[in-house]
C-alpha cells in the first residue's frame, strides 16, 4: 500500500528540510512539522512511522522527472 502525502505536508517538510540544511531549525518548524505527520496518519488511518519515512524520502530524495 502506497503511502498518500499532502501538498502541505510536503510543502512543511521542504521548509524544515531547507531550514535544516542551513543550520537553522527551529522548535517551532521541527514541531508543526511532527504534529502535522502525527494528524495526517491519524486522519488517513496510516501508519505515523511509515509517513514520515515516506515523507522524508520524498523531499530529500525526489524520484526524477519522466
Amino acid at each position: 500500500m502506497a503511502i498518500e502525502l499532502s501538498d502541505e505536508l510536503i510543502e512543511l517538510e521542504r521548509r524544515a528540510w531547507q531550514e535544516q540544511q542551513h543550520g537553522a531549525l527551529t522548535v517551532d518548524t521541527a514541531s508543526a512539522v511532527q504534529a502535522s505527520i502525527t494528524a495526517h496518519a491519524a486522519a488517513t488511518g496510516q501508519n505515523r512511522y511509515e509517513v514520515e519515512k515516506a515523507l522524508k524520502a520524498a523531499v530529500r530524495h525526489p524520484e526524477p522527472d519522466e
